[in-house]
């Protein structure tokens, strides 16, 4: 097989797939409940609609709240569903040398086989959508999402522990397997290893640590990373972990990493305990910036970091608190087919 690379998020994009909520724990209990639903992920759908054509693929049942709520916003393309992550249930473009695009198929199972999670439906959309992109499909010999990982571009991966070496996802697997598994598929040569995710996403309804709540590539050698400064809330450990794995380590290219430190919101809890709000969590596509925002005072600054971080795009930030109450964020819910290269 070619040699195959998976661009870093700043490059050029197509377009961007999503996936319309339509049943389980997502849409909740309750019509008013599948309506916030409904109304975040088409918030959503409808900002990054202003840099990049979105596809939207919708379970047939749901068709017509869709359109009810995105109108000629977005292309629809109609497949049953379980669940909305895309991020997670879709495919991971990469190009070979001679620019030809493959599609990824990470093998999706529930994230672990979580006892909630159903994915009979979503374990065959990262097919359906590598056939929409015109993508050779190329499966995995590992399960992994693609929230369980963020590359630079130029040979790096961040990725948790916790996710990769989950026995749900990948029992008896080592982390050389799963990094050679990233250099077969990403073209990656250096994994920087974090431990574990943030609480919230380590417990019950959670993805047990995806790495794209906690650290990103802002581009090649500089990282933004999740910092809780409320010592009170137990995400203030973890942050402190991560700067410190990140400022001990290097990149494929050998450089020591600069590193962003992005503040938490300031709110520590909700109903359900402790918050993994994040503005980590966002999706850079084009000339814009995606980002998540909590109607609290760290939205501003997040913005302002973020602006600073990805200069001469347009921060566009929107209300991430259903998505965060439901298990993620706009970074979740999105994934970015790579521009077409010309040469």
């Amino acid at each position: 097989m070619p040699e195959l690379r998976m661009p870093v998020e700043t490059e050029a994009h197509e377009r961007i797939f999503m996936a319309f909520p339509s049943g389980g724990y997502t849409l909740g209990e309750t019509e008013a409940q599948a309506e916030a639903a409904r109304a975040a992920w088409s918030a959503v759908a409808r900002a990054v609609s202003a840099f990049t054509p979105v596809t939207m693929v919708v379970d047939p049942a749901s068709e017509a709240a869709a359109r009810r709520h995105l109108g000629d916003a977005v292309s629809y393309c109609l497949h049953p569903l379980d669940d909305a992550w895309m991020r997670d249930s879709g495919p991971s473009f990469v190009r070979t040398a001679q620019g030809q695009l493959k599609a990824v198929n990470w093998n999706f199972n529930g994230w672990g086989a979580q006892s909630w999670a159903s994915w009979d439906k979503d374990r065959l959309v990262a097919g359906h959508v590598a056939r929409l992109a015109g993508a050779e499909e190329i499966r995995a010999s590992i399960t992994n999402e693609g929230g369980g990982i963020h590359v630079d571009g130029e040979g790096t991966v961040l990725a948790t522990r916790s996710v990769q070496l989950d026995p749900g996802r990948n029992p008896g697997k080592t982390e050389k397997d799963i990094e050679d598994e990233f250099a077969r598929l990403l073209g990656t040569r250096k994994t920087i290893w974090l431990d574990r995710g943030l609480s919230r996403d380590n417990e019950e309804f959670g993805t047990r640590g995806h790495v794209d709540i906690v650290a990103c590539f802002a581009r090649p050698g500089v990282v933004l990373y999740h910092d809780q400064q409320d010592p009170r809330h137990p995400d203030h450990a973890i942050s402190q972990a991560v700067r410190a794995r990140l400022e001990q380590s290097t990149d494929a290219q050998g450089r020591t990493l600069e590193l962003i430190a992005v503040p938490a919101p300031t709110v520590l809890r909700d109903a359900e305990g402790w918050v993994d709000y994040s503005y980590i969590n966002h999706l850079v596509t084009n000339g814009g910036v995606i980002a998540c925002s909590f109607d609290d005072p760290n939205d501003h600054q997040a913005a302002s970091i973020l602006a600073a971080a990805y200069p001469g795009r347009e921060v566009a930030s929107v209300d991430a608190r259903e998505l965060f109450a439901r298990g993620g964020g706009i970074h979740c819910i999105t994934q970015q087919l790579p521009a077409t290269e010309r040469g």
